[in-house]
């Protein structure tokens, strides 16, 4: 089947026999997203700009007013146009093809224009979220070599502290004119009114490289997952299933409260609906309100939404919101954590003809795996294999097929290997060891299989903690807390929230005596706040005389848990 038109098909098993990953010899996400559709006048972006407050007047003084939300829409060729200013400005500033660029940004359209602006010149996107702190960004940026990175002017001043430790970085652009820019960042929008568009699109393939997306582990630093462009059409067909088959030009309108960073985010919903040729929402919003969301889904008539667990059960408690808004909301997506039973059938209770759709995936393996109006949906099931993708349950240690109905690992193997990652960026060991030699990615994650297909979550084989749909390695919170002067040693894992999926458990071993057990806690949470990221702060603090640990001096994680 063709890659430009996603085929839709009734029956499951039909797809799973007749889909073909046909990739095209040439490829630039930039193109595709932008200008093949047949009306590239039609509003790809509508973005809704927080009001402004709490505004300096003219003599420096905080005065306080503030401003309505105001809506900006832009359609492709707009996107177009302004991705091409953008891609002469970076040439200019010496980006070339294979150079990596950092974005910081959350959902504003300077976004999405900087990644397709780094393809039309050959560069690779490195996305990272505005909600990282100091030592997040910097590891990250020093990590990927970004020789450029596109800024929100919230950390703006985060990125001017770790400039001299990331010595690849020559430009910072931060968002704003050149009135509101100061310092020796380059303004966005001065360097997108002094370049003209027409940039000659660099003549890039499914395979060159695309973007380096960073996952966190439980042993180690972050790795960056380096993907190649066919990344893009694994997602938008995936997209294609859990929002059931409904993705036709023009008629969608798509909607995250998830960080675009993300890689469901970006490019299983932003990038997906671009493919498609649907319209996304953006509106840029520090912590989730779910009156709001369900406000804003009715201004916008959003017809999919990509919701993690977390958001979902935060809907829940909203009375009637289909008597209280009028919606046109036709599906609910969802990942990051396996659903619950009563999210499953709190949707199924409360919305005429809503459905939901959790699905399955890992930021170098795709999405593989989901539910959809193919089959019944089974309420805590992760889905069935989507097509193109085929899936065994291993024994970890032998790397054997079990039975169904017993534990395993599970294992996923692409029809057309350029939809999975490229690389470990630097870690060549471990990617070696994602792969078996009979060709099998190995996720990590421990499931099993009933007799009629269904997948089953159980745990995983490592200690990555799921916490409100993000993926956070323990290491890196207790290093964190490590900085803290009144801690010996800390040991961090996720234990069972209600709301959360996960919640951040800090056993903390204190230097000495503590005083003041509540001060303390407060000072490493907002350690960790400051120097990693809102969502991985521990929301649990034990204190502890000793923490169990191996002969080898390493932290028994798996005994915190129990």
């Amino acid at each position: 089947m063709s890659w430009t038109v996603m085929p839709t098909f009734d029956d499951y098993d039909r797809a799973r026999e007749e889909f073909e990953w046909d990739l095209p010899d040439d490829f630039n996400p930039a193109v595709d997203f932008l200008r093949k559709h047949d009306d590239t006048s039609r509003v790809a972006l509508r973005y809704e700009r927080p009001g402004e407050s709490d505004k300096e007047d003219g003599n420096g003084d905080s005065e306080t007013h503030s401003t309505e939300d105001t809506i900006e829409t832009y359609t492709f060729d707009d996107l177009d146009d302004r991705s091409d200013r953008l891609a002469a400005a970076l040439a200019d500033l010496g980006v070339e093809a294979g150079d990596r660029v950092g974005v910081v940004v959350p959902q504003k359209p300077q976004n999405p224009i900087t990644h397709l602006a780094n393809w039309k010149l050959g560069a690779v996107s490195v996305p990272l979220t505005v909600l990282f702190g100091r030592d997040a960004l910097q590891y990250r940026l020093e990590d990927s070599e970004a020789t450029a990175v596109v800024v929100d002017p919230s950390v703006r001043g985060t990125i001017e502290e770790i400039r001299d430790e990331c010595p690849a970085l020559e430009s910072v652009i931060e968002l704003g004119t050149a009135d509101s820019v100061d310092g020796d960042a380059y303004a966005f929008d001065e360097l997108l009114a002094s370049h003209e568009p027409g940039i000659e699109v660099y003549d890039a393939t499914p395979e060159t490289p695309s973007a380096i997306m960073y996952t966190s582990g439980s042993t180690g630093p972050p790795k960056g997952v380096l993907h190649s462009h066919a990344l893009w059409l694994g997602r938008a067909a995936a997209a294609y299933n859990y929002f059931e088959q409904g993705l036709a030009e023009g008629e969608a309108t798509l909607w995250t409260p998830a960080d675009w960073a993300w890689g469901a985010a970006l490019g299983g919903t932003l990038f997906a609906a671009w493919h498609h040729g649907c319209t996304i929402v953006g509106w840029p919003r520090e912590g989730f309100d779910p009156e709001a969301a369900y406000d804003l889904m009715e201004r916008h008539g959003v017809t999919k939404a990509f919701m993690p667990p977390t958001a979902l059960r935060m809907l829940m408690g909203v009375d009637d919101p289909e008597g209280q808004f009028d919606l046109a909301l036709e599906t609910f997506a969802s990942a990051g954590e396996p659903l619950t039973p009563e999210v499953v059938d709190w949707v199924q209770e409360t919305f005429a003809n809503v459905g939901i759709n959790d699905f399955y995936g890992q930021t170098e393996l795709n999405l593989v795996v989901g539910n959809s109006s193919w089959f019944e949906t089974r309420p805590g099931s992760m889905g069935k294999p989507f097509p193109g993708y085929e899936v065994a349950i291993l024994d970890p240690d032998s790397e054997e097929r079990v039975p169904e109905g017993e534990v395993g690992e599970l294992a996923v193997k692409p029809d057309d290997r350029r939809v999975f990652f490229n690389e470990y960026w630097g870690f060549p060991e471990k990617t070696a060891a994602k792969q078996t030699e009979s060709g099998w990615f190995r996720t990590g994650d421990l499931v099993e299989r009933d007799d009629e297909g269904y997948l089953w979550f159980v745990s995983r084989t490592d200690d990555v903690i799921l916490t409100s749909g993000y993926r956070v390695g323990p290491m890196e919170v207790e290093e964190a807390i490590l900085h803290h002067d009144a801690v010996e040693q800390v040991g961090v894992v996720g234990v069972p929230d209600e709301t959360r999926g996960e919640a951040i458990k800090a056993f903390v071993q204190p230097a000495t005596a503590v005083a003041d057990a509540a001060k303390l806690r407060e000072e490493i949470r907002t350690l960790v706040r400051e120097r990693l990221a809102e969502y991985e702060y521990p929301q649990e603090i034990e204190f502890v005389d000793e923490l169990p640990t191996t002969t080898t001096g390493k932290i028994r994680r798996r005994s915190l848990r129990d």
